[in-house]
């Protein structure tokens, strides 16, 4: 069985489970507790918090320690908006592109605390023109929260510049890094707030972090203890913040390497199936793409049959999201970049890992996908 789905989840590398290890065993004390057997575990702590600070281009008391990528994202938007209240800033930028974790909080703040959302249009590609950008941009703007790279067809953002536009605005920005990190580098971006989750790095799921700018008011979402500077109550998972920390790591010292081979064989195996597949067509940015990720649509199939296809084939990918897997309605993603809904139901998703591949793999891929498109079509 060939694991093409790395972008719903990943396995936990064997250096991030021995990492995490005595955290889970012999140093097993609460951070908080101010004995020695605690202050093993705060040591450990502060190490990996600095660890992650370090690959986000953040300081370590930026780094807030979350379960994943969806609480990172709802304590950015919710937590920055909320916090921007008091100033009375009431409107806050999305695309509607975004992860479900976004335009959900969006949604929870226009509802509850009438906050005004604008959505940022996105071109056939997903990709977010500054000028549409500026144009949104308001005198009481709280935030602007945007995916770094996007979860289903892998269009990278120039980051750079919507970050120049929101900071002459006097704007945070909150770029999503849940799929591009790893992969891409994300210090010196000038983002205001950067989220990450674990399990798509190699760490266990329900890891994850949010790191927010000092300067940044940020209303916390759980309460109790005061635990992670105030921002986030509960007792930390040290265990989980050392197996990010060292996911990360890892991620960071490979990232040039994996990067550069991952890409070249998605390009090879993205050419090979629009040669092989007369009815394939590529979604999201030919160019500013992440490197493992390849979607497409099959025009006159169901991309559920397809996906059993090639599982039968012995090929796991998916439809897109994971957070969305189930849903009998055509991607938001797709339909906002203009597809027919139709077509969009037709989409597949492949999204490969940082393991070395045979050198024949993505033409034997290829013809995996075809005789599974021929077979739903026959």
């Amino acid at each position: 069985m060939l694991y093409l789905d790395h972008a719903a989840t990943s396995p936990v590398r064997p250096e991030v489970l021995e990492a995490m290890r005595p955290y889970l065993t012999d140093v097993f004390g609460n951070p908080s507790s101010h004995h020695t057997v605690g202050e093993a575990a705060a040591s450990a702590l502060d190490d990996a918090r600095r660890r992650v600070a370090r690959a986000l281009g953040m300081r370590a008391g930026d780094v807030v320690f979350t379960s994943g990528g969806t609480e990172a994202n709802n304590l950015a938007v919710k937590g920055i908006t909320l916090g921007a209240l008091a100033r009375g800033k009431r409107h806050l930028i999305v695309s509607p592109i975004e992860h479900e974790s976004i335009l959900e909080s969006a949604d929870f703040v226009r509802r509850f605390h009438d906050i005004e959302v604008s959505l940022l249009p996105v071109d056939g590609c997903g990709r977010i023109a500054a000028s549409d950008l500026q144009a949104l941009l308001r005198d009481d703007t709280a935030l602007v929260s945007v995916g770094h790279a996007n979860n289903e067809i892998g269009t990278v953002q120039d980051a750079v510049s919507l970050a120049d536009l929101a900071r002459d605005a006097g704007v945070p920005l909150h770029l999503d890094a849940v799929q591009s990190a790893g992969w891409l580098p994300l210090d010196g971006l000038g983002a205001d707030a950067v989220s990450i989750a674990g399990h798509k790095l190699g760490a266990p799921k329900g890891t994850g972090a949010l790191a927010v700018r000092g300067r940044v008011p940020l209303e916390p979402l759980l309460h109790g203890g005061g635990q992670e500077r105030g921002r986030r109550s509960g007792t930390e998972n040290v265990a989980g913040a050392v197996a990010l920390a060292t996911a990360l790591d890892l991620a960071e010292v490979e990232r040039v390497d994996v990067a550069t081979r991952v890409g070249r064989a998605t390009a090879r195996f993205i050419s090979a199936v629009l040669t092989a597949v007369p009815q394939a067509a590529l979604t999201g940015d030919p160019a500013q793409r992440l490197p493992g990720t390849a979607s497409f649509t099959f025009a006159g199939t169901s991309g559920e049959s397809v996906l059993l296809e090639l599982e039968r084939r012995g090929v796991v990918s998916s439809s897109g999201s994971a957070c969305a897997a189930g849903s009998d309605e055509p991607s938001p993603v797709l339909l906002a970049c203009g597809i027919d809904p139709a077509i969009a139901q037709t989409s597949v998703r492949f999204t490969f890992g940082r393991g070395a591949l045979p050198d024949d793999a993505p033409e034997h891929l290829a013809r995996l996908v075809a005789e599974s498109v021929r077979a739903v079509l026959a």
